[in-house]
């Protein structure tokens, strides 16, 4: 399938490492052209060298709004035009409400949430022009959270909230809103976590999906988030919006 991709332009925030740097690789792969940003510069510098010299990696930081700014609008100078923009900046944060505070639930609501908002209310009017799409990579558990998992599942669920209002509000101008909600995938994160317990990544992928219970019996793959954010960006998509799709190998206890 055509996924007519060639020469249209996307925005990736947290696109340096793990989920996005796979979906920054697939749309160039498909012939778009990719900006992605992240705060590491080592891994800014391996986004390049993987995504090439028409990409544009920019170093930012998604919670402050002027290094945000500064990126759309890097983004908007380099190609001219914008078909999709991708909120894909997180980390994971799950303590008990009890024992929680009020800073790391600000923080958190901020780079998931806040971030997110900015991005959409500034590309809004390059996708008009070109009738393009949003898409918000959340998490399952935004349905259904469980036990510890505050303030993330907070935050995600106000960032499935925040799509369905938005594409209410913009399908009228062309302009589609989605989002992903993950499982357990693999991610620079898990990749990281390994590393720190001293355990091979495979062992520690094993690991992970045996306890998990996970349906298909295996963790994620990042190519596979990436297979299905390209096509919610794509033009293939064209009457879908406003949904919230699953991808978690059957984790999920919800449809």
């Amino acid at each position: 399938m055509d996924l007519e991709l060639r020469d249209r332009c996307y925005l990736i925030t947290g696109g340096t490492d793990g989920l996005g740097l796979a979906l920054a690789k697939r749309l160039v792969g498909e012939g778009a052209r990719v900006a992605v940003c992240g705060r590491d510069g080592a891994r800014l510098a391996r986004a390049q060298e993987l995504l090439g010299g028409e990409a544009l990696c920019f170093e930012a930081d998604v919670t402050s709004e002027g290094e945000l700014d500064e990126f759309i609008d890097a983004t908007l100078t380099r190609f001219g035009r914008l078909d999709g923009a991708v909120n894909n900046a997180g980390r994971s944060a799950g303590t008990p409400v009890a024992s929680s505070n009020d800073e790391t639930w600000r923080e958190d609501y901020e780079l998931k949430v806040i971030s997110a908002l900015h991005v959409a209310r500034r590309v809004l009017p390059a996708l008009e022009d070109t009738e393009g799409a949003i898409v918000n990579v959340l998490a399952i558990m935004a349905r259904t959270p469980h036990a510890n998992s505050t303030p993330t599942t907070a935050s995600r669920a106000a960032g499935l909230a925040l799509t369905k209002a938005l594409a209410n509000e913009v399908g009228p101008r062309g302009i589609r809103v989605n989002a992903i909600l993950i499982g357990l995938i693999e991610s620079g994160q898990w990749v990281r976590a390994a590393k720190d317990a001293n355990v091979e990544l495979d062992e520690f992928y094993a690991k992970m999906a045996q306890g998990s219970n996970i349906p298909l019996g295996r963790i994620g793959r990042a190519e596979e988030f990436a297979d299905l954010a390209t096509f919610l960006l794509s033009p293939r998509a064209s009457y879908l919006t406003g949904i919230g799709v699953s991808i978690d190998g059957g984790l999920s206890p919800v449809i």
